[in-house]
């Protein structure tokens, strides 16, 4: 049965103070965590919340993985290994790179109104946050 993470990545303005959220359901338990990013864009916090997921998730040593994304470019560019704008390569390098480390590795799109715990999670990061 594979571990489900759910992320998000939020900003105020854009960019602007960021935050990830990250929610992980494997079997009957479950973990959340909001991570403040610093200045981030919204794609740039939507790929930053991936990694992050990523690396929690081989530090826990789940071996499958599936995660859900409301945003389709992070869905589409791990899915395809492929970005076309260049500011996002770096993310994808450490996205694929990470993902070597899984038996299996999914990513799903879902629609925004199922990742409202991931959604919450990250928006609450962006408090976190130290002050300019």
């Amino acid at each position: 049965m594979p571990v489900e993470i759910y992320i998000d990545g939020a900003s105020a303005g854009d960019p602007g103070p960021s935050g990830l959220g990250i929610f992980i359901k494997n079997g009957r338990e479950s973990e959340s965590f909001s991570i403040p990013a610093g200045r981030l864009s919204n794609h740039e916090a939507e790929f930053t919340a991936l990694i992050e997921g990523m690396k929690l998730s081989a530090e826990r040593g789940y071996s499958i993985v599936s995660f859900r994304t409301d945003s389709q470019i992070v869905e589409r560019a791990a899915d395809s290994e492929y970005v076309k704008n260049e500011a996002f390569k770096p993310y994808l390098n450490e996205i694929v790179r990470l993902k070597a480390s899984f038996e299996l590795f999914f990513i799903k799109w879902i629609p925004s109104k199922e990742n409202q715990t991931a959604d919450k999670l990250a928006k609450k990061a962006i408090l976190l946050n130290p002050a300019d």
